[in-house]
């Protein structure tokens, strides 16, 4: 299939190119690269052994999105064109707002001008807020802490409007919860321009030299050690569920909602120390206030996942930290030349 990856040249948008690429799909990836780079671009085409269709293009430039989407049929769409940072998300929501829920009306509104009628969308276990109880299964009630959360909410809600008003419509959430990790060649991985929000990357900077230690946000929370307790995910199990989902979509002619996860919490500091093992280095940390925002622990129960898509993740966390490392241990400055 012919399938167009908005947001392909960021962090999970291209290590799923690379998964769409190898299993024989002919991917374009579309990215305005305020998350990324042309070199990003350049790598995913070195570990696929092919280059990439590639437009340098925002998801909100109508005419633009007209023009390639003109160029070549195309199968489906998957959705990664997103601000994705929860505490930035408190502090610009119109920012928010105007990328996640403005993009991807502009994108639904592009996809069906072009009559491209299947969608994988990148959706995130905030959806669930601060879950009543863990495991999370897709049924909970879904909440909102923070302004990231509600977009993602929001743009789930938009395109179950749109599935119900367009017959032919197919799409799938996939909610995340805390994708980490590398591509094993080492030669792609989490590039976030300028001081990281999410927890592997600012580690990964500290175990690089880049920065002096990690702040820990919150010593005092209900968890085992007092620190935030998160599901983390192999990005290279994450790029296979998403193809998985396109398959599904194909194959059952059906909707889907599922949680991406492993079904275990790691906390900070287990985590902390996961990596120290993988890298050799110390990761000199300090616990500060809590940010606004989080919540104190959150994992997945993806069962349904593994029944309808017939998907588990495989990589362990210990594989998530050596392949964080190897890829920015040789990489020190990410993508910079």
């Amino acid at each position: 299939m012919r399938i167009v990856l908005c947001g392909g040249a960021g962090y999970i948008g291209g290590h799923a190119a690379v998964v769409l690429a190898q299993r024989g799909h002919e991917v374009a990836i579309v990215d305005n690269l305020s998350n990324s780079s042309a070199r990003a671009v350049e790598r995913l085409g070195e570990v696929a052994g092919m280059p990439f269709e590639f437009h340098h293009l925002d998801i909100r430039d109508a005419a633009a999105m007209d023009r390639m989407f003109a160029l070549r049929p195309v199968d489906a769409v998957m959705h990664f064109a997103a601000l994705k940072a929860v505490g930035e998300s408190c502090e610009k929501p119109l920012d928010y707002f105007d990328n996640n829920i403005g993009g991807s009306i502009a994108l639904l509104q592009a996809m069906r001008r072009a009559g491209v009628r299947r969608l994988v969308f990148s959706s995130s276990a905030t959806v669930y807020g601060d879950p009543e109880r863990v495991p999370v299964t897709e049924d909970a009630r879904l909440q909102v802490s923070n302004p990231y959360g509600r977009t993602k909410l929001v743009v789930e809600e938009l395109i179950g409007d749109l599935c119900r008003a367009q017959a032919d419509f197919r799409a799938a959430n996939l909610r995340y919860f805390n994708p980490v990790g590398a591509h094993e060649s080492g030669l792609i991985g989490e590039a976030p321009g300028g001081i990281p929000n999410n927890l592997m990357p600012y580690i990964c900077q500290v175990a690089v030299g880049r920065r002096p230690e990690l702040s820990v946000f919150g010593g005092d929370w209900p968890t085992v050690d007092g620190t935030g307790v998160r599901d983390y995910i192999h990005v290279m199990d994450l790029a296979r569920a998403h193809a998985d989902a396109l398959d599904y979509l194909v194959r059952e002619d059906r909707n889907l909602t599922v949680n991406l996860g492993t079904g275990r919490g790691v906390s900070v500091l287990e985590l902390v120390q996961a990596f120290a093992e993988a890298s050799g280095r110390e990761i000199p940390y300090r616990i500060v206030g809590r940010r606004d925002g989080d919540v104190a622990e959150v994992f997945a129960d993806p069962s349904l996942a593994q029944r309808l898509l017939g998907w588990r993740a495989e990589l362990d966390v210990r594989a998530m930290c050596r392949d964080a490392w190897r890829w920015q241990s040789a990489n020190p400055d990410d993508y910079a030349d």
